[in-house]
């Protein structure tokens, strides 16, 4: 019986510590989530228009320029969120924010 309880005890004790993780990412995120949406939109469409990501990210700091985010903000995130180049910031970074988000939805 102490088995049993010593797995739940454990199986909570995770699902407290995943909680706590999405809550400190959600706590970093430098937009807020429809921001953050219509930029990983953005750079979508616009690659495609563009014909594919230059290794740079161009078109991620466009967008930021263009709505007047703070751009140094926002890239230091993409930074630690694999974003650095535009695709890597759809690949990776739109990633990280999902996951960041997988407990609201």
């Amino acid at each position: 019986m102490s088995d049993r309880l010593d797995k739940r005890r454990r199986k909570e004790m995770l699902r407290e510590w995943r909680e706590q993780q999405r809550a400190e990412a959600r706590a970093a995120l430098p937009l807020p989530d429809d921001q953050l949406q219509a930029m990983f939109d953005t750079l979508d469409r616009e690659l495609s228009i563009r014909g594919g990501c230059d290794r740079t990210r161009r078109i991620t700091q466009e967008y930021l320029e263009q709505c007047g985010h703070s751009i140094e903000t926002v890239l230091a995130w993409l930074d630690n969120n694999g974003g650095f180049c535009d695709c890597e910031v759809l690949a990776n970074a739109e990633e990280a924010w999902l996951d960041c988000r997988a407990d609201q939805e």
